[in-house]
């Protein structure tokens, strides 16, 4: 084998001396982006480490807030079945007091018609009893012949045979 020219040898030179700044550019740029790459990676790694605790905080606050809602849900729970209990009390009182709301329905109605009867035999008191009379015949009604009006329910055969009428009333 023979040697290589000359011109050669220097166009080799050229080319090693044109690749050799070359190579260094480019193993900075390598060194470069191999330190761009290594700081992105401590960032995502720290950025990555702040998303855990931050998702692990929302879930332990998660886990807090289920927790209340499932107490107030229990104790929400504990006050319809208070409430109903409530309820349905009331509902068995007023089964009981119906009949006497109806009773005290019927007194009212009929008041203004006993308040009349009342205030006739007011004015039947008012009146006095009437004169006593020895003789069977001495005072006929007005409407015809007729014994006095008198108090004979039970009574003994021995007492007078007419007693004056007496209205009274008790309320």
């Amino acid at each position: 084998m023979s040697a290589p020219p000359p011109l050669q040898i220097r166009e080799a030179n050229a080319h090693l001396a044109a690749v050799h700044p070359r190579a260094a550019e480019l193993e900075r740029r390598l060194l470069a982006a191999e330190r761009t790459m290594s700081v992105q990676a401590e960032r995502l790694a720290c950025q990555d480490q702040q998303l855990r605790v931050a998702l692990d905080e929302l879930g332990r606050a998660k886990d807090r807030e289920i927790s209340a809602l499932q107490e107030q849900l229990l104790s929400s729970e504990a006050t319809v079945r208070s409430l109903q209990a409530a309820v349905d009390q009331r509902d068995q009182m007023i089964r009981q007091l119906q009949p006497r709301a109806d009773l005290l329905q019927d007194i009212t109605r009929q008041r203004p018609p006993l308040a009349a009867l009342l205030a006739t035999l007011d004015q039947a008191e008012e009146l006095g009893p009437l004169p006593t009379s020895h003789s069977h015949g001495a005072h006929l009604l007005p409407d015809g012949p007729g014994p006095p009006l008198g108090n004979n329910m039970g009574e003994e055969e021995g007492q007078d045979d007419q007693q004056s009428a007496v209205f009274g009333t008790t309320v």
